[in-house]
């Protein structure tokens, strides 16, 4: 089953596939980098967040706790959740690495930040998770394209099962 979700779908032409390519590369980088890293500890994580490794900040689990119902009850939990996914599956999308697992971690993190974190907000605040969703929920069908260690490593165990 692991085989089916790594293996991507590889378009007919490479330069289709370097073009879908390039927003998950783009998207991943920002996730990783620049929001990610924010609210999670990272080896590049800027030193006046003082976080040590896979540490969320103090702020978010209080944040996702006033979302209310399991949100709530977990916050903790959820909120290393959608840290984890932004800053580690920022860097697995630019990879191509496991790009479907990390696209629906994903998704689901983004979900939350535009229906339920930024919905009062408007859509403007709502613009920039909407980006990262629609961006992810390509990369959860596509997968990595040809572009990606999924396609070198499916490749790879194709050839050795012939």
């Amino acid at each position: 089953m692991l085989k089916k979700i790594t293996k991507p779908l590889v378009m007919p032409y490479w330069w289709q596939d370097l073009i879908l390519t390039i927003p998950r590369v783009v998207y991943g980088y920002l996730l990783a980098i620049e929001f990610g890293a924010s609210k999670f500890g990272m080896p590049w994580t800027p030193d006046d967040k003082n976080l040590g490794l896979f540490e969320v900040v103090f702020w978010f689990p209080e944040d996702v706790k006033a979302y209310g119902g399991i949100f709530a009850m977990f916050p903790g939990f959820f909120a290393w959740m959608g840290a984890f996914s932004e800053a580690v599956g920022g860097i697995f999308l630019v990879l191509g690495l496991q790009t479907r697992l990390f696209s629906f971690l994903i998704v689901c993190t983004m979900m939350v930040a535009v229906f339920i974190q930024q919905i009062d907000n408007g859509l403007w605040s709502m613009l920039s998770g909407m980006g990262f969703l629609w961006v992810a929920v390509y990369t959860m069908i596509l997968g990595s394209g040809r572009f990606g260690f999924d396609y070198l490593i499916t490749k790879k165990q194709l050839t050795h099962a012939q």
